[in-house]
């Protein structure tokens, strides 16, 4: 079975704010068993457009990765990021080749 992925763009205003998102979400990725692939590092943008932070965290499968963005947990978080950020977020299934 493959692995899923949620890929985030991510602009935030409030980086105090943030920081409580972030310890909030652990919570959720505890839980799911979420690993961080990249997680804010420098990027270079060489086609169409992105935002100030890129995230990709990977779980065990689609079904893993999908229960925990819908997981009371993770939408608790969730609520404390939306006022202060914007975002594109996107769950994808791994390719095994």
């Amino acid at each position: 079975m493959p692995k899923a992925y949620w890929i985030a763009h991510v602009d935030v205003t409030d980086p105090d704010i943030y920081a409580k998102y972030r310890e909030a979400n652990a919570v959720a990725f505890a839980k799911y068993g979420a690993r961080f692939i990249v997680r804010g590092a420098p990027q270079i943008v060489r086609e169409g457009q992105s935002r100030a932070r890129t995230v990709v965290i990977e779980f065990a499968d689609l079904a893993t990765a999908t229960a925990c963005f819908d997981s009371p947990e993770y939408q608790a978080a969730k609520a404390i990021r939306d006022p202060i950020s914007t975002a594109d977020l996107v769950i994808v299934e791994g390719y095994e080749g």
